[in-house]
């Protein structure tokens, strides 16, 4: 019943006669599924109906635990009163975001012997009780997927980004992901996303020795002069600068 799977860039596309949970433990894994795309990282969740096809591939790899549902009498025979909400947790397509405690049980199986029938059993037992007892904010739409859109930036932080993609990765349209990022972070999504490079260049000026013009590219500046515009713009220092001070405060 459960598994630990290795996803790649090379897409699967399938259907199964049982339902399946695909719990992310690292990596992003991109899914399409009745039309609409989303994607799995840490603390994330699909959920797959019966019968329902699907297509998955990642980038730049992840790893999962996957859950492959036995019948729905043994659903009913192990799951008790949270039967009927684990079932009908199944019945359609979704994707959750895990509690910490969730995630903590996902990681805690993901390390555990679960070719063992005993354990496998138990721990999908476990594992479908607290889902059939999580209260309905849990799910994405209560609030953004910020980890999974923030993995998914990291992953293509040297390519252009759009806000459309980011809309895919949430599940909305563009127009009410802007609204959503603008009520739940106070900046637009393209303002996230320099954000998120800027970020990650502040880190590689700090750690590494490569050339501002590398650092550049590596986080999606078409130019060196357009790193440096947008450093100057938010910290009011050249690359340069920003780099010998991060290495004083390193040394004091």
């Amino acid at each position: 019943m459960l598994s630990l799977r290795n996803y790649h860039h090379d897409v699967i596309a399938h259907s199964h006669d049982h339902p399946q949970l695909v719990f992310g433990l690292t990596g992003l894994l991109e899914f399409e599924m009745g039309g609409r795309a989303s994607c799995v990282g840490e603390r994330g969740l699909v959920v797959i109906p019966s019968a329902t096809h699907h297509a998955c591939a990642s980038t730049a790899g992840s790893h999962c635990l996957v859950l492959d549902l036995p019948s729905e009498n043994w659903v009913r025979e192990n799951l008790g009163h949270h039967a009927e909400r684990s079932l009908r947790l199944l019945d359609r397509p979704n994707t959750l975001r895990l509690a910490p405690a969730q995630q903590s049980l996902v990681a805690w199986l993901a390390r555990s012997p679960i070719n063992d029938s005993v354990i496998a059993a138990q721990g999908t037992a476990l594992l479908l009780a607290s889902l059939a007892s999580t209260d309905p904010p849990l799910q994405d739409r209560h609030g953004l997927p910020l980890a999974a859109i923030d993995a998914f930036i990291d992953q293509h932080l040297p390519h252009p980004l759009q806000v459309a993609d980011l809309a895919r990765i949430a599940g909305c349209s563009v127009a009410r992901l802007h609204a959503r990022f603008l009520h739940e972070t106070g900046r637009t999504p393209m303002e996230h996303v320099r954000a998120r490079r800027l970020q990650h260049a502040e880190a590689l000026l700090h750690e590494t020795r490569l050339p501002v013009a590398e650092i550049a590219a590596r986080v999606g500046y078409a130019s060196q002069s357009a790193f440096t515009a947008a450093l100057v713009r938010v910290h009011g220092r050249s690359p340069r600068m920003l780099r010998r001070e991060l290495r004083d405060k390193t040394r004091d």
